[in-house]
């Protein structure tokens, strides 16, 4: 089975910049998009073969997810049934007959830590929703998390300690995640990587110079580990400030 994730910082005009070819192109089993930035009815996809399933923000322009998935779920739902986390369209989840899949765009913690106490809360909650989700099947977790969890994962660590994205309480925040009985699957196939990385800055020539960070990830229940194939981060994908990234599993 092949999965994507894909922060499209606005599907509209990510629509304009080639999208449908690398979604045709890739022919993933699930793909998942964050930051779709659009209202019910302000885009009609077209994606043949596919179900479709979006969750808006309140705020128009904002936020949003969107799932396109070939075999139709048992069921969906969104948001994690928390009013203060459910107003942005940050989370959606099918259940398959053998596992859960969310896709999450998780809170910025904004300039200046704006918004890093709400994050804290925002992650205490998550991870408990998902080792809810893990107590009854395996649980798929993708998407724009907005960490890069160690140094290896940012091109300029000592500058951006304290900033947004990799301060070190959203980093233990993600170690938490992950020493509950899950695996960063990218890391997984390979601990040692350096330089590959999933978002850039549209300042400086961040992307052509490739001062990028790694905070768009597949993470899976440890249960899953003798089912995963490969984990891949699409770096010559253009159309976004961030670019897809992949799961093959046997599922």
């Amino acid at each position: 089975m092949k999965l994507i994730s894909w922060n499209v910082n606005g599907i509209r005009a990510c629509v304009g910049k080639g999208f449908y070819d690398f979604f045709r192109e890739a022919d993933a089993d699930i793909f998942c998009l964050q930051e779709t930035k659009m209202q019910a009815g302000q885009l009609e996809m077209d994606t043949p073969g596919y179900h479709q399933y979006f969750n808006y923000a309140d705020k128009k322009g904002y936020s949003g997810t969107a799932v396109f998935t070939k075999k139709e779920p048992l069921s969906v739902s969104y948001g994690m049934g928390i009013d203060e986390h459910d107003h942005e369209g940050r989370l959606i989840t099918l259940e398959y007959e053998d596992f859960y899949l969310v896709t999450c765009y998780t809170p910025n913690s904004k300039q200046e830590l704006l918004r890093l106490s709400y994050r804290m809360v925002w992650e205490d909650d998550m991870r408990a929703y998902l080792k809810s989700l893990d107590e009854k099947k395996p649980v798929i977790l993708c998407g724009d998390l907005n960490v890069a969890h160690e140094e290896i994962d940012l091109k300029n660590p000592k500058t951006n300690h304290h900033n947004a994205g990799f301060t070190d309480e959203e980093r233990e925040k993600m170690t938490e995640l992950l020493d509950s009985g899950f695996i960063d699957t990218y890391r997984f196939f390979y601990p040692d990587t350096r330089d590959v990385y999933s978002w850039w800055s549209y300042r400086f020539k961040a992307r052509e110079k490739n001062a990028g960070w790694r905070i768009d990830y597949f993470i899976t229940s440890q249960t899953l580990k003798d089912k995963l194939l490969d984990a891949v981060i699409h770096t010559d994908v253009m159309g976004s400030d961030h670019c897809p990234v992949e799961l093959l599993a046997d599922l």
